[in-house]
């Protein structure tokens, strides 16, 4: 069972909900998924829930990063099901940040959005991102208000984002937190390399040098449930700071040309 919404936050997001849809543009969702088996079922189905209400132009992609149980065969027993969902498997799995470019290269809709697929976010937090992007910004960034997550992955969460303020100059209060969106054409322009956690501060060092400016959004966060996160384990670390090295150099010399806005 999920934990349970305040009641405030559940009815300012079903109040949004209840008004009809908030955007006329259509938008990709990716959610990079791995042994997610006990909770991609409900995820998705939420997702549908949601984005037909909210952005009928939807499409949900749900990216099965090499899972070793059921996650592939749920999510395209649901694909099959329904037209709006659609399975990217990727085989070997290729690390958290190349499920998202997997679903990146994928989307085909104007506007993109990520959360991840095991149940610590609440989709209907969408409303937020969709309101303010009609608003005119083209990357609003979502932020774990209270942050649901054992204290050394909260101390490794420090620790990244105090070294990429300082290598980059990112303003951003929670450079990893998997609730992002952002027009299409920028995700396209920025063209992001990395596959593992390096994922998020490689896009926003392009984003922003794009002249791109982030609007960033509390969003609720909820305790892990099922399965085990990764971002605590020493060879995704180590991998983040390889990726960290072979990227520096490239993204402070990297220039692209700011796509308009649709």
């Amino acid at each position: 069972m999920k934990p349970q919404r305040t009641a405030t936050a559940a009815t300012t997001a079903d109040d949004h909900i209840l008004r009809g849809p908030l955007t006329a543009r259509g938008i990709s969702v990716v959610l990079p998924a791995r042994n997610e088996e006990l909770v991609i079922a409900e995820t998705v189905s939420h997702c549908v829930a949601v984005l037909s209400i909210v952005a009928p132009d939807y499409e949900v992609l749900v990216v099965d990063d090499g899972s070793t149980d059921r996650t592939g065969e749920i999510a395209d027993a649901m694909a099959a099901a329904n037209p709006h969902v659609r399975v990217i498997h990727n085989r070997p799995n290729r690390g958290y940040g190349g499920a998202l470019t997997a679903g990146f290269q994928a989307a085909s809709k104007q506007l993109t959005f990520f959360m991840d697929a095991d149940g610590q976010f609440d989709i209907r937090d969408i409303t937020q991102l969709l309101m303010l992007r009609e608003q005119g910004y083209r990357a609003v960034l979502g932020y774990r208000e209270h942050r649901n997550d054992p204290l050394i992955r909260l101390i490794n969460a420090w620790g990244w984002t105090t070294l990429v303020s300082l290598l980059y100059g990112l303003r951003v209060r929670d450079v990893d937190c998997a609730f992002k969106l952002y027009d299409t054409s920028l995700v396209r322009v920025a063209d992001v390399v990395a596959e593992g956690a390096m994922v998020n501060t490689e896009m926003l060092v392009k984003l922003s040098r794009l002249g791109i400016k982030f609007i960033q959004v509390p969003v609720h966060h909820y305790p892990r449930v099922h399965g085990s996160a990764s971002g605590a384990n020493l060879k995704v670390i180590a991998r983040a700071f390889r990726e960290l090295l072979q990227l520096h150099t490239k993204l402070h010399t990297w220039n692209g040309t700011l796509p308009p806005e649709e």
